[in-house]
């Protein structure tokens, strides 16, 4: 059994879930986020309270135990709180700004990059060169999130591309001058 399976997810009083069977939906303030859980794994609601127990019959389920207790608590993270990513363009002349909700990026190509965003993602631009990703599903956020850096990840050398806040970029020494 997992450990990490075996904890008890506490609701919060502004949350309402809803399971039938295999679904659970969790409804909150920022929105509602439903799952359909695997095979072999149960749910016990409580009160306030919800436990995910498995069947233990198959490896799977208990495979898959810890796996469906986290995503659940990151749905009623996302719904009460949500998520954001944030990331940070570098480079001379790179730059970022928002038209009708799509996110319109320069950073060094012949042509800009557009990237429209799913439904429940909201991207915001300040300063031209930091970007934050926010959502209520955590999966999602950090795909487009990801999405994005992929477009020019940051490269050894100079340091320019989109990275996440706070990533460090191991750099590289560039060639080494002809000796004289």
């Amino acid at each position: 059994m997992s450990r990490i399976g075996k904890k008890i997810i506490l609701l919060p009083t502004n949350l309402s879930t809803q399971f039938d069977g295999q679904t659970i939906t969790v409804t909150g303030p920022k929105g509602t986020l439903s799952r359909t859980l695997p095979a072999g794994i149960n749910l016990e609601i409580l009160n306030d309270t919800i436990a995910v127990k498995t069947s233990g019959q198959t490896k799977m389920a208990s495979q898959l135990h810890g796996l469906s207790r986290t995503l659940i608590s990151n749905m009623i993270e996302g719904v009460s709180n949500g998520f954001f990513k944030k990331l940070q363009i570098q480079g001379v002349g790179y730059r970022s700004q928002i038209d009708n909700q799509d996110l319109i990026l320069s950073v060094g190509y012949s042509h800009v990059v557009k990237i429209k965003p799913p439904a429940n993602i909201e991207i915001k631009v300040e300063n031209n060169t930091n970007i934050t990703v926010s959502g209520i599903d955590k999966e999602v956020v950090g795909q487009v999130a990801s999405t994005i850096r992929s477009i020019r990840p940051p490269e050894p050398y100079k340091g320019k591309g989109i990275r996440y806040q706070g990533e460090f970029v191991r750099r590289k020494a560039g060639k080494a001058g002809k000796g004289k």
